[in-house]
């Protein structure tokens, strides 16, 4: 079994969007790892603030097949099939890492440049799996985290709540 996570991001009837991101993960991998969710404003284009969140999953299928079966739950959450990066969406899922797979692998870049490029990525990352370690750069997530020169403007957690339990509670302050 691979250790996968997964980064998910909603800006079109978010909380909708991401719960049912969540239910098709669940019926498809079981039990998840839940990061806190993260209001965040779009970045790359003129959009609607988006929900954002880190899965973490247990899977036997292979990168292409992982990839291929996410493609399909977006789809059937609206995405069109010639969707292009920067725009509004009603369900984002992307594969960040696969264990510690490095590379272009089934058409996949391992681990995805996202986590060490945006906040919205690595906040719930290391949030969720702290002590794990990024397979290039060989350190902790929480350690990049805490390192990191991002921008953090904008990114706040927000309360989010899935099939009855707190996944998520707001920032204090």
């Amino acid at each position: 079994m691979a250790l996968v996570y997964l980064g998910l991001g909603s800006n079109i009837e978010r909380e909708r969007y991401i719960t049912a991101g969540l239910d098709a993960l669940d019926a498809m991998f079981g039990e998840l790892a839940i990061s806190p969710v993260y209001d965040c404003p779009a970045i790359g284009f003129a959009g609607q603030p988006f929900l954002n969140l880190v899965v973490g999953i247990n899977t036997d299928l292979s990168v292409g097949e992982l990839a291929r079966r996410l493609r399909r739950v977006e789809y059937e959450h609206g995405r069109p099939k010639n969707a292009v990066r920067y725009t509004s969406r009603q369900l984002d899922i992307d594969i960040l890492t696969y264990d510690q797979l490095t590379g272009v692998v089934e058409g996949v870049e391992l681990p995805r440049g996202e986590i060490l490029e945006n906040a919205f990525v690595l906040r719930p990352l290391a949030d969720l799996a702290p002590a794990d370690v990024h397979p290039v750069v060989g350190e902790s997530y929480a350690r990049l985290w805490d390192e990191n020169g991002m921008d953090q403007a904008g990114l706040a957690r927000v309360k989010f709540d899935w099939r009855g339990r707190v996944i998520s509670a707001a920032d204090q302050g």
